[in-house]
């Protein structure tokens, strides 16, 4: 079975329905206005209607407010929330609702109590660590850090590319990537020729 591909950072509806065409598996749209990326409620509302029910759209959230985790839940209805901050366990699980949980890879990190502490429904995203930026970064870590046999699901993120992917999934054996800026034209806008070459590159690898 092959990876699953979720592009992230999708800041329209135009966009997101390329990149469905293109054989995406997941969107995400981003709810944090510090990224270049963001986009407010009601553009994600808009991006999520332009799609069919057979691709997930993924809410990325950074360090909000549980009020407007809520209105995500109640005006948005993802498929999945991902929290991509400094959120604890307490706080993730808090809503009673799907989601997958981001970890940025400091050099410091355990990852085998980050996943003790947190059980999320969907899985782990792995990101490169960033002291100023909570991902879309566009830099790798090491992949060899990543564990082989897990009882989880894992998503790969970080600096991944149509160049990339293959030898990262062939590395990594993750059960679904994650890329933004690697098929950008500019910050929040996606090339289709490179969202081709990466839904391509990641289903046959």
């Amino acid at each position: 079975m092959s990876v699953a591909v979720k592009i992230c950072g999708i800041t329209d509806a135009h966009q997101a329905k390329m990149v469905e065409e293109a054989g995406a598996d997941a969107i995400g749209v981003v709810l944090y206005e510090n990224s270049s990326r963001y986009v407010d409620l009601e553009g994600a509302i808009e991006i999520k209607q332009a799609i069919s029910g057979s691709m997930l759209c993924i809410a990325l959230v950074v360090n909000a407010a549980p009020e407007f985790i809520y209105q995500i839940i109640e005006r948005l209805a993802p498929d999945l929330i991902q929290f991509h901050g400094d959120e604890s366990p307490e706080f993730c699980n808090q809503f009673g609702y799907p989601y997958i949980r981001a970890i940025r890879m400091h050099e410091n990190l355990t990852i085998s109590s980050e996943v003790e502490r947190y059980q999320p429904s969907d899985g782990f995203l792995f990101d490169a660590w960033h002291a100023d930026q909570y991902g879309g970064t566009g830099e790798k870590f090491d992949w060899q850090r990543l564990p082989k046999v897990r009882d989880f699901t894992l998503i790969l993120a970080g600096g991944l590319s149509p160049d990339n992917v293959a030898v990262a999934i062939r590395t990594v054996a993750p059960d679904m990537v994650d890329v933004s800026g690697g098929v950008e034209s500019a910050a929040g806008i996606k090339d289709q020729h490179k969202v081709a070459a990466f839904i391509d590159n990641a289903k046959n690898a």
